[in-house]
């Protein structure tokens, strides 16, 4: 970690003597956030499906820094694997969980309506809308109405996406109904936020995006590029401190201006 493991200069953002768990921590986006939470102070779960190597560097990396962090793979579709992963956490950390960043979710493939099968669909909304469920649901407990919860939805769901994401601007867009709706329900002492990433360099668009769509997409964004990781994590982690606390029930773009909302 080139910077300290608490950045003091962050103003109201600290999240010192605070637990996270974030889920999907092991690349990208929720590696990134990872370590944004813990250079602001907080102690971290990480889970990780198969990016076993991004999470425990990350570990060494915090540990080394002179935090507290630790790895569990799982799947966050799976009822079991999310209650072991916050019940981990509440052991090793020795208190409740007051940050949850759920990072997990994913496109799958690209289907049009036409090539769409029943099993397709209903995987990709568990993927992102069913896990984010399960995930609030079992940390709930361990909050004991204080804390916040911060979403990845996707800009897709603001605008349903590109060629063949239907099942996933559709999920996303469960993501930011479900986040206003849990505003709403577990207010006032937990506060529940999404952020709406448009084009990010990640391996999300290494895999399903074009080149020469990725150039275009950059080029007639305001700020004529992509977004970081880091960047995102940055955001995040704001919605996460108490330099939010009167912020919840938000979908907040984070795109460059290539769309207002």
């Amino acid at each position: 970690m080139d910077q300290p493991l608490i950045d003091t200069a962050k103003n109201g953002r600290s999240l010192e003597g605070k637990t996270a768990i974030v889920t999907g921590g092991g690349r990208d986006i929720g590696r990134a956030c990872v370590m944004d939470l813990a250079r602001a102070g907080a102690s971290v779960a990480i889970n990780y499906h198969s990016s076993s190597e991004g999470a425990e560097s990350a570990v060494s990396e915090i540990r080394a820094a002179g935090g507290q962090a630790f790895a569990r793979q799982g799947d966050m579709t799976s009822d079991q694997d999310v209650a072991a992963l916050v019940e981990e956490t509440a052991q090793t950390f020795g208190q409740g969980v007051d940050v949850l960043v759920h990072v997990t979710g994913g496109l799958v493939a690209r289907r049009t309506m036409l090539e769409m099968d029943t099993a397709h669909w209903n995987y990709v909304m568990d993927l992102n809308a069913g896990s984010f469920m399960r995930a609030t649901r079992e940390v709930l407990p361990h909050m004991s109405g204080s804390g916040s919860i911060v979403g990845i939805a996707s800009q897709a769901g603001r605008d349903g996406g590109g060629p063949g994401a239907v099942a996933y601007a559709a999920s996303k867009g469960a993501v930011m109904t479900m986040t206003r709706g849990l505003a709403k329900e577990l207010g006032p002492g937990i506060r529940v936020n999404s952020v709406c990433p448009g084009m990010i360099d990640t391996d999300f668009h290494n895999t399903f995006t074009k080149d020469e769509v990725r150039s275009h997409v950059a080029n007639i964004t305001p700020l004529k590029r992509e977004g970081t990781s880091e960047e995102v994590a940055a955001l995040v982690s704001f919605l996460a401190s108490d330099a939010a606390s009167f912020i919840t029930g938000t979908n907040i773009d984070i795109n460059g201006g290539l769309i207002f909302s």
